[in-house]
């Protein structure tokens, strides 16, 4: 799944949980189950930034910098 569809599951299962429908062993399977979802989210987002690092060229040096829009 893309980070848009864990971001989804994670949006539906936070709906079931606020529900209050859900006995305790469920809702914390649930939770768990998000839990891991956001894990995989931020390794995305960890992911996604580490590409829009570029290495630049000053003078005999290598340097990383971040990319900024401007």
């Amino acid at each position: 799944m893309n980070f848009e569809e864990n971001l989804k599951k994670i949006e539906e299962i936070v709906s079931e949980i606020e529900t209050g429908n859900l006995d305790l062993d469920d809702t914390i399977k649930k939770f768990e189950e998000g839990m891991e979802l956001s894990k995989k989210c931020s390794k995305f987002l960890e992911d996604a930034e580490k590409k829009i690092t570029i290495l630049v060229k000053n003078e005999d040096e290598i340097k990383e910098e971040k990319f900024n829009i401007e």
